[in-house]
């Protein structure tokens, strides 16, 4: 009962930059989407993540899991979140807003101390530029765009011309020529059926007056 009531107040007064998606199926497992933060490599982009909450919770600390992929030293490749607050600094009356807003300061303050992505990490230390400009690529392409940039599809790539390919198209032209083709057979067979109709009633005239004669 606890735990939904937290719940229930956080979802109707989240904490700036941060949206929740509580499900009143499951209490134990809560949906976010986070929005990175301006000055980082992050801005524009929004990342869900899902907190679950354990048995026991508040006394254990909730696991966190970024559900958009995404490039920090503190994020493993299967989305796991490494925070001290969510392993030895956790007090069960932190609650989960404090959770999230950490997690949020993570994308500014990045700990390369405690990394996951080791890649990340060294970078960060090493050539912050090269960091900078490989979390903003994977911002751009999983978390722009929609809810989270991997819900919708872009139809980028080479699109195949207006006629090209298209059977319809294929056809209309020898289809044109086929029923021009028929119309024309048709015509001639009709010209021809009418003359042939009129040279048999000439003949049969000229027969009629032939036998008239010989009477």
């Amino acid at each position: 009962i606890l735990v939904y009531k937290e719940v229930s107040a956080l979802a109707a007064d989240p904490p700036e930059g941060i949206k929740i998606y509580p499900s009143e199926e499951d209490i134990t497992e809560l949906h976010t989407a986070i929005e990175g933060p301006e000055g980082t490599p992050y801005a524009g982009g929004v990342f869900r993540m899902r907190l679950v909450l354990g048995k026991d919770f508040p006394a254990a600390p909730p696991r966190g899991y970024f559900l958009t992929k995404i490039f920090h030293p503190n994020v493993g490749h299967k989305g796991e979140i490494c925070v001290n607050v969510l392993k030895r600094d956790w007090k069960a009356e932190l609650g989960l807003r404090h959770v999230l807003l950490t997690i949020k300061c993570l994308l500014i303050h990045p700990n390369p101390e405690s990394a996951l992505n080791e890649e990340a990490g060294r970078l960060l230390l090493e050539d912050y530029k090269e960091y900078a400009s490989r979390a903003h690529l994977l911002t751009e392409i999983h978390a722009m765009g929609g809810t989270s940039g991997a819900l919708q599809e872009p139809a980028d790539g080479p699109q195949p011309k207006k006629h090209a390919g298209d059977p319809s198209k294929r056809v209309a032209g020898p289809g044109l020529a086929t029923n021009g083709v028929t119309n024309n057979l048709s015509n001639s067979s009709s010209s021809g059926t009418s003359s042939s109709n009129t040279n048999i009633v000439a003949k049969k005239k000229t027969d009629k007056k032939r036998a008239l004669r010989r009477l």
